[in-house]
């Protein structure tokens, strides 16, 4: 599966989800609770960091591939950070970076 990815800084997470979960048609498939939270729709890999000073900042794009192997980083020649990752991979680093996440009411990385 391949998945366009947006990542945006927010002022209140808890609103953000609410609003987000209302908006995806779906509530987030993973949350960092008062840090991070993320969804995985058909389409899309969405997620959200509290950062109230860069509220509505765009943090950076890329894709979520499956066939990806680990992860990479490169900036656009507009400046923006593209990622590319494994939806393995991204678990594992929403852990190192946030501690354990919430995937459906279970805590650790996703089985």
């Amino acid at each position: 599966m391949k998945r366009f990815h947006i990542a945006l800084a927010v002022a209140d997470l808890e609103a953000s989800i609410v609003d987000y979960s209302e908006r995806l048609g779906q509530p987030p498939t993973a949350v960092v609770a008062g840090k991070y939270a993320m969804w995985r729709t058909d389409l899309l890999n969405f997620s959200i960091n509290e950062a109230p000073e860069c509220s509505g900042q765009l943090r950076h794009v890329g894709f979520e591939d499956d066939s990806a192997t680990g992860y990479s980083s490169t900036c656009d020649v507009n400046g923006i950070e593209w990622e590319l990752f494994s939806t393995k991979e991204q678990d594992e680093r929403i852990v190192a970076a946030y501690g354990a996440a919430v995937y459906g009411g279970t805590v650790g990385p996703r089985a």
